[in-house]
Parts: structure tokens; C-alpha cells; sequence
């Protein structure tokens, strides 16, 4: 990354308490260091990206933007702390962009105590799309339960596999419970009525510990034909290695925060056809027009920054919050926000499909675009096509 660049993202960072008037602050609580730090710091730096492009344009109604980005190394012991500083010390307007399930959890008093609004968060948990949906959430991306149901949904209409023939690989917090949730609710649409009959296995968080899950498995009375796994890259890279290597060949699927991007360097070239649902376009389809203005901003800003999932995931967060405030009137206020997303109603952002937003809808995508690991890239893939990766 070029050293201005470099510079800048310090800045955007480190400043504490230098807010001004003609200012737009918003924070980020996110996994800077640890196993899940590249997911952190990809939306930060697409966060980034985003709000140099609108600085760069004159800001919003003048104001520029300031992003606060603070370290929790997806720990939620860390996360509240943080968040405390953010909306008590530093005024943030709203938080944006924070990831993880686990650290949700424990940012959602605050949030609610202080009614800041908490926006597009990197997680798909439930805990966050209550109905009717929390005041001071609002949501991008399609949740967990709607990514495992397009697995599903392919498994058992287009594979014929039966509910009882997939199992699941989660991290063991509330993550990974989410996530498993999710995956029964699909299974029981599709004609699930003995929980006991799926095969769940988990590993701790933060961790690489995933050899006792791999037994459980190898162990089973019946191997399941398709995992869905419900974890980090790193476990989940280690998960399928060893898979691979003991001769499982059961379909692995993984949900979009693994980080499809950092799943697939980790595994390298050598390993092919796994699944990885994701809640953004592919970051080469140029044709969209919010895609193109991605590629467009890192060659103009950053140049060497990678065009990776979770970067378009913070990229099209910051735009979509600015399209918000770009309708207040006067200085935004934190209730003024909720207010002006609530109301952008049926909209398109460029992806090629269009968002909504409304006081009863809290999720502006429901779309999943599956993809495939071939050659050590992900390659766009059609839903029905996980069923011709099942293995007989």
C-alpha cells in the first residue's frame, strides 16, 4: 500500500477526539490483529476507500468524513469498551461496519443505551434482523439463514440429498450458533423432523483447533455428503485441509465471513471446488456500476489494495450510509439517520439489483451469489450448480 495511503489510514484512525463541526465521524470496532484480522481490517480499509472517494467529491453537503477504527481482535471483552469510547468520547454519529456475531452481542446495550445507530455490521446472525427489526440496526447484507438456505435449497431440491446427509462445522460462540440455527430452520422446510439426525461439530473461536470436530466426523455412523461450515478462514482452511487430506470428500460449503478471498489463498491452488456463499457481487464484475466505481477508487487511491469481497462489503456500506445522509437537511444527528435510511424506500446502489430500506425492513439485500474455488480464485456459480459438485 502506497506510503500516503498509508498515512491517511493512520490518520482516520489514531485521531482521538479531534472532531469538528464540518465533520461526519463514524466508528468501527473490528478485528485489527488476531486469527480473523484481515476480515477487520478489509472493511476498514473498503470503508475507507469509500469515504475517499466522497472526501474527494467535497464530502457530504460539505462535510467531510472521518472513520475512528478501533482494535477488538474479535474478542467482545474488547469490543464494549470500545464501543464506550466511540459513542461516549469520541460522538461518533453511528457505527458502522464492525464484524462479527459475537462482538455484536456485546456492542447491542450500548447501542441501545446511547440509541446510536449500528450499521451494516460484517455478521448475518439473527440477533441483529429482529421482527419487528431493532430501531438503531440496520442491516446491508443477507443474513446467515438466508445464505444456508440457498445451500440448502440446492442440496436437497437439486442433489436429492436428504436433510439427514448434511451436517455442519461451526465455531462454538454465538456466531456459529447463529449459523447453525439457520441451517435447521432451512432443513426443516425441506422435511426435517428429528434435530438428532444432523451431524454438528464445532471448534473455539479464535482458535485452530478443529481435529476433534474432523473426528466426530470421520467417526459418524454415516459420512455426510455436504458440510456447511460455519467458521473463520483460518480453522476453516485447516478444517478442509486435513479433510482433504484423510480422504473426506464430502462438499464443503462455507457461509461469507469465512472470507472467500483469504479461505482461498490459504488453501492454495491444489484444493478446488469449494463453496462460498456471499452477499456482494464478484469484485470483477465491472459491469455494475458500484463494482466498476470499486476498481475504479483502488486504482486511484490505494492501486495495490486487494479488490476483495469483504473490502466491496465496506465499500458499498459507506456509500449506501451516504446516500442517506446526503437527504438531511442541516447538521446530521444520530436519530436523523435512522430516519433518513428508513425512508430511502425502494432504491438502487448499482449492484444490480435494487435495496430497500423502511421503518419495517432493516435489510437492504437479500441476495446471495454462490461461488466456487477452482485454481486458487473464486469463480462466480449459478445455486444450481453446487448440486453437480456433490460427490456420488
Amino acid at each position: 500500500m502506497p506510503r500516503l495511503f498509508s498515512l491517511l489510514c493512520m490518520l482516520l484512525i489514531m485521531l482521538p477526539g479531534a472532531g469538528r463541526a464540518e465533520e461526519i465521524v463514524l466508528g468501527m470496532s473490528t478485528a485489527l490483529s488476531g486469527p480473523t484480522a484481515e476480515l477487520g481490517q478489509a472493511m476498514r480499509d473498503g470503508v475507507a476507500l469509500g469515504l475517499e472517494r466522497l472526501n474527494h467529491e467535497g464530502g457530504i453537503n460539505g462535510r467531510r468524513l472521518r472513520l475512528i477504527a478501533l482494535d477488538d481482535g474479535y474478542e467482545p471483552a474488547r469490543t464494549a469498551p470500545n464501543m464506550r469510547r466511540l459513542i461516549e468520547e469520541e460522538k461518533v454519529l453511528a457505527i458502522i461496519g464492525n464484524v462479527g456475531t459475537p462482538t455484536a452481542i456485546a456492542s447491542l446495550p450500548l447501542v441501545r443505551e446511547h440509541r446510536v445507530l449500528y450499521f451494516a455490521p460484517f455478521t448475518g446472525a439473527g440477533v441483529l434482523r429482529q421482527t419487528p427489526p431493532e430501531r438503531y440496526v440496520i442491516n446491508y447484507r443477507a443474513s446467515y439463514g438466508e445464505e444456508i438456505a440457498a445451500m440448502v435449497r440446492a442440496l436437497v431440491e437439486k442433489a436429492g440429498l436428504a436433510p439427514a446427509e448434511i451436517a455442519f462445522f461451526t465455531q462454538r460462540d454465538g456466531y456459529g450458533d447463529a449459523g447453525f440455527a439457520g441451517g435447521l430452520a432451512a432443513l426443516r422446510r425441506h422435511g426435517l423432523t428429528d434435530e438428532r439426525q444432523i451431524l454438528h461439530v464445532r471448534y473455539p473461536r479464535n482458535t485452530l483447533a478443529v481435529e476433534n470436530a474432523l473426528a466426530d466426523i470421520l467417526l459418524a455412523e454415516r459420512t455426510p455428503r455436504a458440510i456447511i461450515m460455519v467458521g473463520a478462514y483460518a480453522p476453516c482452511a485447516k478444517f478442509i485441509r486435513l479433510a482433504r487430506e484423510v480422504g473426506l470428500e464430502s462438499l464443503l460449503l462455507n457461509v461469507s465471513f469465512v472470507g472467500g478471498d483469504f479461505l482461498a489463498r490459504a488453501l492454495g491452488a491444489e484444493i478446488e471446488g469449494v463453496v462460498v456463499t456471499q452477499v456482494v457481487p464478484h469484485p470483477r464484475q465491472r459491469e455494475l456500476p458500484l463494482v466498476a466505481d470499486f476498481r475504479e477508487d483502488i486504482e486511484t487511491y490505494v492501486q495495490d489494495m486487494a479488490p476483495s469481497f469483504v473490502a466491496l462489503e465496506g465499500y458499498i456500506a459507506i456509500r449506501l450510509l451516504a446516500r442517506a445522509l446526503a437527504g438531511i437537511d442541516g447538521e446530521p444527528t444520530r436519530e436523523g439517520l435512522v430516519e433518513a435510511l428508513e425512508a430511502l424506500g425502494e432504491f438502487d446502489l448499482g449492484l444490480g439489483r435494487t435495496l430497500y430500506l423502511g421503518p419495517e425492513r432493516h435489510q437492504a439485500s437479500d441476495q446471495v451469489w454462490p461461488t466456487v474455488l477452482r485454481a486458487g480464485e473464486l469463480e462466480p456459480l449459478e445455486e444450481a450448480g453446487i448440486a453437480e459438485l456433490v460427490p456420488e
